[in-house]
């Protein structure tokens, strides 16, 4: 089973829903970067369950306790490994219906790959509470973007068919800080129809999916490789690590098809001294490689798989066909939640990429100044 990601930073996850932890190890980081532990502890909270009705019923504190390579508030250049604890769990709720396929879950491909040896409470390590680990050793990451001039946000670009107010305006980039218990929005006044289509959801026992989408500004060209080590591959094989994630497009993306070259191309024209773009309908990569436009592309999050309806399904031990009400404790709508997963993993991969380019020293240091004018 592979659970390694990263090229000159590795970030590797492990536990389980219901087992004693979940963590990461983040290998790659150059000695005496500083730890925000404040800036962890915001990214973690806004992961965080609430048991509000948005949410599942299932809260953890969801504190991270870092077990090597920090110490007193700085990386020491060694793995980082963090853990998070488990404390509430409640396993009981699935013993009913262990032997019974979830429909949307990993249930069979997991007991088809791991021949019944897998950890099935709560979905084990296809769960999504593994995501926590992956928030707080991106969350690592993302400070050290920001000491770069490199900024990651991401917002929800429409949850049950409602749509947020569109990235970019007349006057420039409008990118709020979500407020803590909000949704990550640009016009937060959207915030109240989409609570509402979550809850009318759950009220009817089923879930509903959403668009998040990212932007980044600050990146310099010249990030990312061609073919297989390219920005928008590297991107795209984090955003599917996220549970439920199931489409991903970059710049104008699937709105492509529809075009013509002509309407397709960004022209480059010269901007106070800089090579810019007039427009940026490809996301601020040409063939694969970042051109210094911000970076932009969106994620389809699929409606929440665990739904209280009563489904049609397999017992896999019996070999009979089989119905299936599901018990426990899940989210209507995961991505309130899924947006900071989405930024966290992002800041993580680039990273990585800004690594492979500039070596670790860039990380404490900066990027080299040759470079500077090229950044957002």
């Amino acid at each position: 089973m592979k659970n390694t990601f990263g090229n000159a930073i590795s970030l590797t996850i492990f536990g389980e829903s219901h087992g004693p932890a979940v963590g990461a190890v983040l290998d790659g980081l150059a000695a005496g970067l500083p730890v925000d532990e404040a800036a962890i502890a915001a990214a973690m909270d806004r992961r965080r369950a609430r048991g509000d009705g948005l949410s599942t019923a299932r809260t953890e504190a969801d504190a991270v306790e870092f077990l090597s390579g920090v110490y007193q508030g700085h990386t020491t250049g060694t793995p980082v490994t963090l853990m998070i604890r488990n404390l509430n769990t409640r396993s009981g709720d699935y013993a009913k219906t262990a032997d019974l396929l979830r429909p949307g879950h990993a249930d069979f491909t997991a007991y088809a790959k791991y021949e019944g040896f897998q950890d099935a409470r709560g979905g084990g390590h296809f769960s999504g509470r593994i995501t926590a680990a992956a928030v707080a050793a991106g969350a690592l990451c993302e400070s050290v973007l920001k000491s770069l001039g490199i900024r990651v946000y991401t917002h929800i670009a429409a949850c049950a068919g409602i749509e947020d107010a569109p990235l970019s305006s007349a006057a420039g980039l409008v990118m709020p800080e979500p407020e803590p218990g909000h949704f990550a929005l640009l016009d937060p006044g959207k915030e109240a129809a989409m609570q509402e289509a979550i809850r009318a959801a759950g009220s009817d026992r089923d879930s509903v999916g959403s668009i998040l989408e990212t932007i980044v500004t600050g990146l310099p060209a010249g990030i990312g490789e061609p073919w297989f080590d390219s920005v928008e591959s590297e991107l795209a094989h984090l955003m599917f690590a996220i549970p439920a994630c199931k489409g991903l497009e970059f710049g104008a993306g699937f709105r492509f098809a529809s075009m013509r070259g002509s309407e397709a191309n960004d022209p480059f024209t010269m901007r106070e001294g800089r090579i810019v773009t007039a427009t940026n309908r490809n996301g601020g990569i040409n063939g694969g490689i970042t051109n210094g436009m911000p970076l932009v592309f969106r994620t389809v999050i699929k409606p929440t798989p665990s739904i209280y309806k009563e489904q049609h399904t397999v017992d896999y031990l019996a070999q009979t066909d089989a119905t299936l009400q599901i018990k426990g404790r899940h989210d209507p709508c995961i991505v309130p939640r899924a947006a900071v997963v989405q930024n966290t993993l992002t800041a993580f991969g680039l990273l990585d990429l800004l690594t492979v380019r500039y070596g670790t020293l860039a990380q404490k240091h900066g990027l080299p100044e040759s470079h500077s004018e090229e950044r957002m």
